[in-house]
Parts: C-alpha cells; structure tokens; sequence
C-alpha cells in the first residue's frame, strides 16, 4: 500500500527529470511522470486530440495525424485563453491516470512527476512536494537550449508557470539545481535519508 506520495515539480527546464531519474534508478522508487500521460492523451486518434482538430483544424496535425506540437505551443503560449482550454481538457486525463496507478502500485513510496502540480490543483494527490530550482537566468538559457527556442519564446513558456520563488514557498523540500550534477544529488540523497530516519 502506498502512503509516501512524493510530488516531484518546479519550474520548466529547472531538472526535474534528472531528479526522477535519480530516484528510480539509485533509489528503486516508481515514476510515474505527466508529461507521458498528457502525450498519451493526445495519441492519434484520441477523443482529445480529435477536440483540438476541431477548434484549431487540420492545420494543427502533422501528415501522419498525430499533434503539431510546436505549431500547438506556439498558439497556446501566446494566448492564455487557448492554453486554459487545452489544460482544461487534458489535466483531467492526467489527473485520472496518477489516480490509476496510484491505487494500483504496491510500492510504499511512489514518485509524481508534475510539472504543473499547482497550476493544475493537484497537489491533493500527494503526501509531499519537492520543488526543483535554479536562477533564472540557467532556467531560460537550459530552455532556449533543450527546446531551441529564441529569448522571447522560452520567456513566454516560463512565465506560463507559477514563478519558482511561489512554487518554492509551498515545497515541503526544496532542491536548489543552480550547482554542479552532485550538489543535486547530494541533496537528493540527504532528503532520503531523512525521510527513513
């Protein structure tokens, strides 16, 4: 039965995945991330993805029928309106998903990795909050980077997000990724061992 939920967030680009991937590999703990379920949600042919067909077009689907994805987060993250409706379709799935394997893992400490933890009204679904951060200035530059985006874009996807000062504020730990690879994992490791304790 699982009673230590770990919710994994913080801002986008900050290093979440390098902190879940710690945990399930030196750690042994199920991840179970939202960023894989909101892709499921809008597999092809999805009743999700057939809903944003209909209010964006054909426009918005690659020649294979599956998402534009950089077509759809241009539009949603300039127009908040846009990207409301879209969380307002898919934060649902993703939330019935977490709930699933929930109920369904047997490990006593599971990991949630969601980036919108607060922002989608979720952190009901866990019995603690990590919150990875970093300057702001590594955050923009981490993204322009992994997503190559310009300035201007990755400034738009950031500040989409609660800032990482008010995530930061309602973390019960709060992993500080503006240093090296093992200052994070040190951090990591001493939460760990404070939790078994």
């Amino acid at each position: 039965m699982t009673n230590h939920i770990i919710g994994l967030t913080g801002g986008i680009a900050t290093g979440k995945s390098t902190v879940a991937n710690y945990l399930a590999n030196v750690y042994g703990l199920p991840v179970f991330d939202a960023d894989i379920y909101a892709r499921d949600a809008v597999a092809i042919d999805s009743p999700i993805l057939d809903a944003i067909a209909q209010r964006y077009g054909q426009e918005i689907l690659l020649a294979d029928g599956s998402l534009n994805r950089s077509r759809l987060g241009e539009m949603i993250f300039s127009h908040p309106t846009e990207r409301q409706w879209i969380d307002s379709i898919i934060h649902p799935y993703v939330r019935d998903r977490f709930v699933q394997a929930i109920h369904q893992s047997s490990a006593s400490t599971i990991v949630l990795v969601i980036p919108l933890l607060f922002e989608a009204q979720m952190t009901d679904l866990v019995t603690e909050i990590w919150v990875v951060t970093c300057t702001e200035m590594q955050q923009l530059q981490r993204l322009m980077e992994r997503n190559q985006l310009n300035s201007e874009q990755a400034t738009a996807r950031i500040n989409s997000q609660l800032s990482l000062q008010e995530k930061a504020a309602m973390a019960d730990f709060v992993l500080d990724n503006s240093g090296s690879l093992a200052d994070l994992l040190k951090q990591i490791d001493k939460i760990i061992i404070g939790n078994s304790n």
